[in-house]
């Protein structure tokens, strides 16, 4: 067994099989979104043809959504799972947000609550796509007056709550739109079958990936995700795997792991956030914990990376006009710069 080629087969970085962006997500389940300009260039190297401009229309159109989900952090999903994902998130997400809020010694009663969360919403109806500043702006009308902090716990406890999520796509700042008019599919599902819907997307396109590798992931609770392995049921099976130095690992498999396609030689320029490292919670298969440091830090801060043959091995830089790599691990070929003309040619078209 290769673990890192089987990751990179079935996350879509390498022979990826989606020609849209939007078909992406849906296959993903979810995508960590934290980087705004860079969550475009996550989703396009997966598809055949990457490109801005077509990243864009699935996000104006709505049939890609970004908002706070699990963990308490940026998220992209498809519109279909939209609804059911926020059922099966929220609840743990929220209490996510409420520790972080104690700990910062911040109060948000109910009532407030309710009453900031009616006045972004009518802000939402009246403009359609909003910014932050508009919120603030449409506040102070009001005679409402908070600090950044405060206001975005205000906005997450909108998109918790499926009133507020992502608008159109700016060139650099957030946007918010009325959920219900965004996502016109209100998709229902029993929690057992969102719950089975997650776990599948995620060992479908993260396998090989351990118990824990999940757990970290989806932010539910370890019993809930075992649920959904159990929910599963032979379509996950077991292999244990163990490499020099890394201890033993239970890897689930799904029934229709991609295996085919994997070549040597290749490089990626990964973005920061990207789901190839932040989709797991244990990291060293493909990074040494001797260069963790270069990827992220303790804080949850994560930088873009390159990687060779799927093993992380140096930084890059986006947003210049020419390649700028720091290698850490190895000497560098050619073919990167082959991606990097890939990158620019993405934000062309």
């Amino acid at each position: 067994m290769n673990p890192i080629a089987l990751r990179l087969l079935n996350q879509q970085l390498i022979c990826p099989q989606f020609d849209k962006p939007e078909e992406v997500i849906k296959q993903m389940g979810a995508m960590q979104a934290q980087e705004y300009r860079m969550m475009r260039w996550a989703v396009a190297m997966r598809t055949k043809k990457p490109s801005a401009k077509a990243f864009k229309k699935a996000f104006d159109s709505g049939q890609i959504v970004r908002l706070h989900l699990m963990r308490g952090t940026w998220q992209l999903v498809s519109a279909n799972d939209y609804w059911p994902l926020l059922d099966l998130c929220a609840p743990k997400a929220l209490a996510v947000i409420k520790g972080w809020m104690s700990s910062n010694k911040i109060s948000i009663p109910d009532e407030e609550a309710m009453k900031i969360r009616e006045i972004l919403a009518q802000t939402a109806t009246d403009k359609g796509s909003v910014t932050k500043e508009d919120f603030v702006q449409a506040l102070a009308e009001k005679g409402i007056s908070m600090d950044e902090h405060r206001l975005s716990y205000h906005i997450r406890y909108a998109e918790l709550s499926g009133t507020l999520c992502s608008g159109d796509l700016l060139p650099m700042k957030a946007t918010y739109a009325l959920a219900a008019d965004k996502v016109k599919n209100r998709n229902k599902m029993h929690r057992d079958e969102a719950l089975a819907m997650l776990t599948r997307k995620y060992f479908q396109s993260r396998q090989p990936a351990t118990l824990e590798d999940f757990v970290w992931w989806s932010g539910l609770n370890i019993n809930d995700c075992r649920r959904g392995i159990e929910i599963l049921g032979d379509y996950l099976h077991v292999e244990m795997w163990r490499a020099a130095s890394l201890p033993l690992r239970e890897f689930y498999f799904t029934d229709d792991c991609r295996t085919r396609g994997f070549r040597k030689g290749k490089y990626l320029l990964i973005p920061p956030y990207d789901e190839y490292l932040i989709g797991y919670k244990s990291r060293d298969i493909v990074l040494s914990p001797d260069y963790s440091h270069k990827a992220h830090n303790n804080s949850g801060i994560f930088q873009p990376i390159i990687a060779h043959d799927g093993v992380i091995c140096g930084n890059w830089t986006p947003f210049k006009k020419e390649l700028q790599a720091d290698f850490f691990m190895g000497e560098h070929g050619s073919d990167v710069f082959v991606e990097w003309e890939k990158y620019k040619l993405f934000q062309e078209k």
